[in-house]
């Protein structure tokens, strides 16, 4: 079962895995037409009746695989609002090949005669609410048939997502579905096909450019709702809180708070004056730190615990006891990840970002391959109900129910303080997004990064990653 808005990311991420739309498009169209050779007899009359999208553009594919039956094709407006260059290039082939291409202009003025297969490709999966004209008359008018309707991806008016019917939906006698059931069909009244298009497998698995269709900014918000994250570190380290900080403004928060020991609050402060600090008494975090975190805490939609905090007793303490008492989102980097398991049952949304070493501290055992790692990274995340995100050379993404894998980096990033700045992207993805969308986002917008900065130099710095991330997650 696949939701409207995973369907584009992983049809994003075919196409960026060499799978271009347009293949899928021809895919999709045969996938219709043979629905309709199964229904059809040899002398059926089949009528088209198109919308000017992506769903539309199926159907003209559709009718170059059922030239046996000579179909009607009627698109619902002018050519020239075809709104996507795949879909124009395929009328423009059946206009080309002298097929029964006709435009209909005014719903009014659309005859569908009396056919004995209609296939519905008038709006897609992406449409939501009532359908406006000329679609709702188009919907009508095919309901008002007695021939066999063939819908294409989702019965045009019906929300794939709920089921739901805002206003008038087409009555569908069969359903042809691309690639994975859609919550929304998952009745017993419909009849159902899903066709396999040729989407790779590896389209739901590999973190690509189709993800970032998970991030955007409503118009009209205001500051501080996209996002505030707190970070928690600093003490023996100055630079890391510093880095994790600034990260997590370029990967999109609103807002970002910086609670470090007052000793070393100066020097983290002057790495950036946007940065805003919250000064903890003493040259380290402890226990006795861990109410006024509490508190910063609740003003934070995420919060990054770790960078710079060092392995000291008593600050090793205040985070496991900030872990088991929390009830947010919380990103856990570097040293803290030992005591994650010591805060088993709590209600946190724990996202953990160990190396292969600090994944071992956490219980885990990693493979050296990505694929086995899979297993294992899958296996630690359920252990501990987190998400965990295991680095290396393919970073490998999972919680209880799905696992990423993100192959995007370079060499050049094994310098120290990439992890930091992975930290700090992911807490501001955190703000806003699922934990497992965040910590695969974050990792394939640090490498995406990490390969810009590198592309003109021999080596490169923590804070050229930074400088690269808002571009990435724009792209």
């Amino acid at each position: 079962m696949i939701t409207i808005e995973e369907m584009a990311v992983v049809d994003a991420n075919a196409a960026a895995l060499g799978v271009p739309r347009k293949q899928l498009m021809e895919s999709s169209g045969r996938a219709v037409a043979r629905a309709v050779r199964e229904r059809a007899e040899p002398d059926a009359d089949v009528v088209i009746v198109a919308g000017r999208g992506n769903n539309g553009g199926d159907s003209f594919v559709t009718a170059r695989f059922l030239d046996a039956y000579d179909p009607t094709v009627l698109l619902l407006g002018r050519e020239e609002t075809i709104s996507t260059e795949i879909s124009r290039e395929n009328w423009v082939a059946l206009e080309r090949g002298e097929y029964d291409a006709r435009e209909v202009r005014d719903s009014r003025d659309l005859d569908l005669g009396a056919p004995d297969i209609i296939v519905d490709a008038l709006l897609g999966t992406g449409v939501r609410g009532a359908p406006r004209e000329p679609e709702r008359t188009a919907i009508e008018r095919i309901n008002e048939s007695d021939g066999t309707v063939v819908s294409v991806d989702v019965p045009s008016g019906m929300d794939a997502n709920t089921g739901t019917v805002a206003s008038v939906a087409v009555d569908a006698d069969h359903v042809v579905t691309f690639h994975d059931a859609k919550p929304g069909l998952d009745s017993s009244e419909l009849s159902v096909t899903v066709a396999d298009i040729g989407i790779p497998a590896m389209a739901d698995t590999l973190v690509e450019r189709g993800d970032l269709l998970r991030l955007g900014r409503a118009p009209g918000s205001h500051k501080g709702e996209n996002g505030t994250v707190l970070v928690v570190g600093g003490g023996p380290y100055t630079g890391a809180p510093a880095l994790t900080a600034q990260a997590a403004l370029a990967g999109g928060a609103d807002i970002v708070r910086l609670a470090c020991p007052e000793s070393v609050a100066p020097t983290v402060q002057g790495f950036d004056e946007g940065l805003i600090t919250t000064p903890l008494a003493g040259d380290r975090v402890a226990s006795d730190h861990v109410p006024s975190l509490r508190e910063a805490a609740t003003a934070a939609d995420s919060v990054v615990l770790g960078p710079g905090l060092g392995a000291h007793d008593d600050t090793l303490a205040a985070a496991r006891e900030f872990l088991s008492s929390f009830e947010g989102t919380c990103v856990v980097d570097a040293d803290p990840l030992g005591v994650v398991t010591d805060a088993a049952g709590t209600d946190a949304s724990l996202v953990c970002t160990p190396h292969a070493g600090e994944f071992r501290r956490m219980g885990g055992d990693p493979s050296d391959g990505w694929r086995d790692r899979m297993d294992d990274v899958r296996s630690l995340a359920t252990d501990l109900d987190a998400t965990v995100l295991l680095k290396g050379q393919y970073d490998v993404i999972a919680d209880a129910e799905r696992t990423r894998v993100n192959r995007s980096g370079t060499p050049k990033m094994t310098v120290g303080g990439t992890g930091d700045v992975l930290a700090g992207v992911v807490g501001a993805l955190a703000s806003v997004l699922d934990p497992i969308h965040a910590a695969a986002i974050g990792a394939y917008a640090n490498g995406r990064a990490g390969e810009r900065a590198g592309e003109d130099r021999a080596s490169i710095a923590p804070q050229d990653l930074i400088a690269h991330v808002p571009e990435v997650l724009e792209a």
